[in-house]
């Protein structure tokens, strides 16, 4: 493979070993080529300064601005000395702060009229903001006038920096290596660039780095969002190449089997939206190479009857259909909803069983022995042309008779090894349906699930409530948490059923020091919240059956708790027998119970958009209308409340999707962390550059299907095996 040695020269070689651990441990980068791909995240014009009204508390930041005045005080009766200097930028102004020794170097250049970089961290002292002992860079330049103007319309660029690594020794660093940009091969074929008219990759570097003009910006970015958004496309069009070279068995639906008789006695039809997207699973399963399908939605679409209906397909095409669900209590749930909704159909090989009958069997790591091994035993005979499970499945000893098709329930919860190892379980490569929870926008479903062919449901099957959502904020109005609590019993004495939902169990094993947040998109939330551990389900419960919900049958639901214990609970829930579910995010997906009409959610800010849309997608599920009420703490004016103001303000997944990923990171979408700090994406946005990811995914298909192996482009291949190193190529590869 020809690299370039001098972008993989690491960085300790160029810029010594202190500067290269710190750039190594903090922004994880390692060569020369890391660092030049190292952007910056915006320019500053030295004419038009930062404003220091806008500066947030507790933050580093780095600011352009003029001294004002400087002057030294004493203080412990003259044996301490301090140096406050006020800085300006037109717009404010901000106090900066060296004590003892540290006061020579600054009041000997910090004088009024000279301007400086100046970073630190932003705090408060008596009302006021300032930043103590402040790194700086002076800016003044000591030359004729025209040099003075072309200094002072430069644009400087502000690198992501760190702790210890200011953005000015980023930019140093970077013009220690800027010269070897010159031998980074070009990884976009001519013809492609040429056609797009894009520049070059050693020129975009330069520009990126180093522009003149905010139009040598826009070229460069432009170019350099088109590399990450066409290698990312060609790993992903190589995946969807090398699938149709694998043979499958085609699955056509059998007339007058089981589907019919099913169908026959459906008490609704099927909504239009339901019926498209039939058609596209059915087209796929009846070809000879593997279909890999991810079915999206809205909440309550109605994606789990689309599946099954898909499933009993297969089975009348002589194979069987699994479904992975992510935890025991989905798998329990979808088992109960698939055996009630197939009736006598699913009980094959018993007496009621009907003619075209086959069985429905449940498979889950604490099953008992008699009782697993008569589910493996149906499974390697074929017996049961449906198994519903969890990891369970994926065991070495479970043999599959045919196994025809795989459904994903719930794909990001699933690790890749072990999708992979359920789609090694078939003869031949069985065909795949994953489906997601939340809706996610189209950009993202082409580069999340870009090796997957989309369907998506946008239509609520009729007799689908609309959901009320409240922000209650429990700190400020506390009377509004006692009224929450007045709209729980009211509606229990009308005979429905609530959720109260909180992020931790609080039965002592989950102490805050060792808990992780309700989600990855929640970590940031958490951040911004205070440091009080969130309300835990044992405790809540609690509070609730000795004070305002005294009297109403309360049951507590969560992860560590006995399988059957858990069954039992959900068992009551859905019978009426329970009037309020306090529970943990375990009811999050696939739960149903119509009779259901109010959730709260307690520390929602807690929760990322999207699991919020997802838990209260649980209500509203039947012909009265439903409640969800999100009580935070969080101050009003931060993002936090922000967040939940989103989810109360529109019932549109696909809108909230684009929300929750704005405020995600975007996080790396090849990776499997759904919020990642150091995205493969450094330029590339999701959300806004759709057009760019369109045409590349256009452009990659093209370039693929002309030369799969790439062995006319040497340069593209070496960027996807840089881009793919092996824990991403593993995760494309088993996706």
């Amino acid at each position: 493979m020809d690299r370039v040695p001098a972008l993989d020269e690491p960085l300790k070689n160029t810029l010594g070993a202190p500067t290269a651990k710190v750039m190594a441990d903090h922004l994880d980068l390692h060569t020369v080529g890391d660092l030049l791909h190292h952007y910056p995240r915006r320019y500053a014009e030295r004419g038009e300064l930062t404003r220091l009204t806008e500066l947030p508390l507790d933050e580093h930041v780095t600011v352009f601005a003029q001294v004002a005045d400087a002057r030294v005080l004493t203080f412990n009766q003259g044996r301490g000395r301090r140096l406050e200097v006020n800085i300006t930028d037109g717009s404010g102004r901000l106090q900066l702060v060296f004590f003892g020794k540290g006061i020579h170097k600054p009041h000997k250049e910090l004088l009024p009229g000279r301007r400086a970089m100046f970073a630190g961290k932003v705090s408060a002292f008596n009302q006021r903001l300032q930043l103590a002992h402040p790194t700086y860079e002076l800016l003044d330049a000591d030359t004729d006038a025209g040099a003075v103007e072309a200094w002072a319309n430069q644009l400087i660029p502000i690198y992501p920096a760190c702790k210890g690594l200011e953005s000015w020794k980023i930019a140093k660093a970077v013009d220690a290596v800027l010269p070897t940009a010159r031998e980074a091969a070009d990884p976009l074929p001519p013809a492609l660039r040429d056609g797009r008219g894009l520049t070059t990759l050693p020129d975009a570097l330069q520009k990126v780095h180093r522009p003149q003009t905010k139009d040598d910006v826009a070229v460069a970015r432009s170019r350099l969002k088109w590399d990450e958004a066409f290698v990312l496309q060609v790993a992903l069009a190589r995946r969807r190449y090398a699938e149709t070279q694998l043979p499958a068995v085609a699955r056509k639906p059998v007339a007058g089997g089981l589907l019919d008789t099913f169908d026959a006695g459906l008490p609704f039809t099927l909504t239009e939206g339901q019926q498209k997207v039939t058609g596209e699973i059915f087209a796929g399963l009846a070809t000879e190479h593997p279909m890999h399908r991810l079915l999206q939605g809205e909440v309550g679409s109605g994606k789990t009857m689309v599946a099954l209906r898909a499933m009993l397909a297969v089975v009348d095409a002589g194979g069987q259909a699994a479904m992975l669900a992510p935890t025991e209590v989905l798998a329990q749930q979808h088992h109960r909803s698939i055996t009630e909704m197939m009736g006598e159909l699913a009980d094959g090989g018993t007496l009621g069983g009907g003619e075209q009958a086959t069985k429905v069997v449940l498979l889950t790591g604490s099953m008992g022995v008699a009782a697993r091994r008569r589910a493996l035993l149906d499974l390697v005979t074929g017996e049961a042309g449906l198994v519903i499970g969890t990891h369970a499945l994926i065991e070495d000893k479970v043999q599959f008779h045919d196994l025809g098709l795989v459904v994903v329930d719930e794909q990001h919860r699933f690790g890749v090894e072990q999708r992979d190892a359920l789609r090694s379980k078939g003869k031949q490569p069985p065909h795949l349906l994953v489906m997601t929870a939340t809706p996610i926008p189209r950009t993202v479903a082409m580069t999340v699930f870009g090796d997957l062919e989309t369907s998506v449901l946008d239509q609520l099957p009729a007799g689908r409530s609309p959901i009320a959502t409240h922000v209650v904020p429990a700190k400020d109005k506390p009377h509004f948490l006692a009224r929450a609590w007045e709209r729980v019993r009211e509606e229990a004495e009308n005979g429905h059923q609530a959720y109260v939902v909180c992020p931790r169990i609080g039965d002592g094993d989950d102490e805050p020091k060792k808990r992780k947040p309700a989600s990855d998109e929640a970590a940031a939330a958490e951040a911004e919240g205070d440091k009080r551990p969130p309300v835990a389900v044992v405790e809540i419960a609690e509070q609730l059956r000795k004070g305002p919900l005294r009297g109403l049958r309360i049951e507590l639901l969560h992860g560590r708790m006995a399988p059957d214990d858990k069954d039992d609970v959900m068992r009551r829930f859905a019978a009426g027998e329970v009037d309020v579910l306090v529970a943990t995010t375990v009811i999050e997906v696939g739960v149903n119970v119509p009779n259901a009409t109010v959730m709260v959610i307690m520390d929602a800010d807690r929760f990322g958009v999207s699991q919020l849309h997802q838990l209260r997608g649980r209500v509203g599920r039947g012909s009265a209308a439903g409640l969800c009420l999100l009580v935070s703490e969080a101050h009003e004016a931060g993002p936090a409340r922000a967040r939940l103001g989103a989810v109360a303000a529109t019932l549109d997944g696909f809108e909230l999707s684009r929300i929750d990923l704005e405020q995600r990171r975007e996080g790396d979408v090849l990776g499997q962390a759904q919020s990642g700090v150091r995205s493969s994406l450094r330029m590339l946005a999701v959300i806004e550059d759709e057009e760019v990811i369109a045409a590349a995914r256009e452009e990659a298909a093209q370039v693929v299907a002309a030369d799969p192996e790439l062995t006319r482009l040497p340069a593209l291949r070496t960027a996807l095996d840089a881009l793919l190193d092996q824990e991403r190529e593993r995760y494309l590869d088993k996706g």
